[in-house]
């Protein structure tokens, strides 16, 4: 019997373990990217057993964990024909959808959507900035660096000056018709408050002792760290690529990769991203049952 309940800040350990079983690299498969997105998305939880169950709007996350993973759909289908619905995954990594597909066959139907794959980055690439692909990007920290700057990590001390930054990036961007950005902010905002309590790594960039950009993820993986939210105002040139660099290098030691998420479909954030040059992209799976 699955008892979907929403999550909370307690379940964290637990969770964390059973995540930790399956390695996933997808940015959903980290306890404080549910819990800060959980209101936006309508998250329920439930465990049954070692695997650990994300419901969001009616689909769910392939499940994370150890054990019989057939039971275990076979309790998710059940769970769904009582409601008089089909099963459907709205996101599963690709061994996930080899998985079912070995199992099941033509029962399902697999889809792809590349806005919602996730960038992935070499550490080295990201923290050192080498080579001619990266001259654009340097440039912009030289010019960032003129300034009177300074780093710290994020610590009860500068929370607020972290917040101040958001609401401020908010103001410079908001978009009356993308109610999106808005449950950006409050998902944002409900990281920086349970910042300790999510064991998150964080880091704020000053200009003349002023904020003007933050960010903080937390390990995705045996290998992997995951960029929840990067922030930064426009005052200035290179914000964005010098709090990313500070971050990464000073932060990100003893990873291989960063996961720097998805980009929704949106021109801009794609084009930023690609800018980069990820590693690799972690594909994603939409998976639906037919009966």
């Amino acid at each position: 019997m699955l008892d979907f309940r929403n999550i909370e800040i307690k379940d964290k350990d637990w969770i964390k373990e059973l995540l930790s079983y399956s390695d996933y690299r997808g940015c959903e498969y980290t306890f404080g990217n549910n819990f800060i997105w959980s209101d936006a998305f309508k998250i329920q939880i439930a465990r049954y057993k070692d695997f650990y169950i994300v419901q969001s709007e009616g689909e769910f996350f392939f499940p994370a964990g150890r054990g019989n993973y057939e039971e275990v759909i076979t309790l998710l289908r059940e769970y769904c024909k009582r409601q008089d619905k089909h099963l459907c995954f709205g996101s599963s990594p690709k061994s996930g959808a080899e998985y079912l597909k070995e199992l099941y066959g033509d029962r399902i139907d697999i889809y792809s959507n590349r806005d919602f794959f996730d960038y992935c980055y070499n550490y080295d690439d990201l923290s050192l900035l080498i080579g001619k692909k990266y001259h654009s990007k340097r440039n912009f920290i030289n010019r960032f660096i003129q300034n009177e700057w300074s780093y710290e990590e994020i610590s009860e001390n500068n929370i607020n000056d972290c917040i101040d930054v958001l609401q401020k990036w908010y103001e410079e961007n908001k978009d009356s018709d993308d109610p999106s950005m808005e449950q950006e902010v409050k998902a944002s905002e409900k990281g920086l408050k349970y910042f300790e309590e999510l064991d998150f790594r964080g880091g704020l960039l000053r200009v003349g002792g002023k904020p003007v950009a933050f960010t903080f993820g937390e390990g995705i993986n045996s290998d992997t760290f995951d960029v929840h939210v990067e922030k930064a105002l426009s005052e200035y040139d290179g914000t964005y690529p010098m709090i990313n660099k500070e971050f990464v290098s000073r932060s990100c030691s003893g990873y291989r990769y960063i996961n720097r998420e998805e980009d929704v479909g949106e021109e801009n954030l794609r084009r930023a991203k690609l800018s980069y040059h990820p590693a690799f992209m972690e594909e994603k799976y939409r998976i639906i049952f037919k009966d």
